[in-house]
């Protein structure tokens, strides 16, 4: 396990495991780096895979403030990868929102590969949601608070987001039961206030997607058939703009595909096709500051 220094500061704590070109991975809501322990270790074999906590969770605590822009997650990666030498990022939901800006704006960044960024590139997403969000986190209403995510992420299948609002509470506290459990896992209440930081991101790029047209890295698009109506959407989207996009549809899978097998992943699909997809881009595979190094995943 170790760290670097942020630009202004913030410790971004992040573990690493493989030999080969450094890959960086970040995560998206309610996970931490353990939630890519299984993903890690897959693509350990061809990359050395750097599993960085996004600020505000886990090996980097940060109190959230209502300022926050992506420009800090973005120079939180630049950091990692100036100390590692990394140039290839992966980033799941909200952390491929995060990843997609990484490339955009920094040159080291040779590929990106990303799974399900949610742009809300039409209607953009509900603030008076994520208001309501806030103040639930504020007023330590964990239940009602995941029950609001809910509504603004749309991840559940329609007939459960029609249910009234106390049915869907009841669902979510069982939830949050099932969750609490497990060795090296976060909890809810641990969780749910570092998900401002996800909805202050993708507020922010919401409808934003136009300005990826000038990405000009190699990016691959990655989704699964289960997944909602308006990532698949976007996935379109992006694939049309991208002058170097790849696209590619993982049957049978959810939002949760990159997460721990334990926890509803198929990470062994999904690392199968990070790396398929990098190893065909042999010039962007940069040898890792870290190469040689083998830590145990914490």
């Amino acid at each position: 396990m170790s760290s670097v220094h942020s630009k202004d500061g913030t410790t971004i704590g992040y573990t690493s495991r493989g030999r080969g070109p450094g890959l960086i991975l970040i995560q998206g809501a309610l996970g931490t780096a353990h939630s890519y322990r299984d993903l890690a270790a897959a693509l350990a074999d061809s990359f050395t895979v750097h599993t960085p906590d996004r600020r505000g969770r886990g090996m980097s605590p940060l109190a959230f403030s209502g300022s926050h822009c992506i420009e800090r997650d973005v120079e939180d990666i630049a950091a990692l990868s100036d100390a590692t030498g990394a140039s290839l990022l992966f980033g799941l939901s909200s952390g491929a929102v995060i990843a997609l800006t990484g490339a955009l704006r920094l040159p080291q960044i040779q590929a990106v590969a990303v799974y399900e960024p949610p742009f809300y590139y039409e209607k953009g997403i509900d603030h008076a949601l994520v208001r309501r969000f806030h103040g639930e986190i504020d007023a330590r209403e964990w239940v009602a608070s995941m029950t609001t995510a809910g509504e603004i992420v749309k991840l559940a299948p329609l007939p459960v987001r029609l249910l009234p609002r106390m049915v869907r509470e009841r669902l979510t506290a069982s939830l949050m039961q099932r969750l609490a459990g497990g060795a090296g896992y976060a909890s809810p209440e641990e969780l749910l206030p570092a998900m401002r930081y996800d909805f202050a991101v993708v507020g922010e790029m919401s409808q934003q997607i136009e300005r990826f047209r000038s990405l000009g890295r190699p990016v691959l698009l990655l989704g699964g058939t289960r997944g909602p109506s308006y990532l698949k959407a976007a996935l379109g989207e992006l694939s049309r703009i991208l002058p170097r996009a790849s696209r590619t549809t993982l049957s049978g899978l959810d939002h949760s595909g990159p997460w721990n097998s334990e926890r509803g992943g198929s990470p062994l699909r999904v690392a199968e096709a990070i790396s398929r997809f990098l190893l065909q881009h042999p010039h962007s595979l940069v040898a890792s500051k870290g190469e040689a190094r083998s830590l145990r995943d914490a």
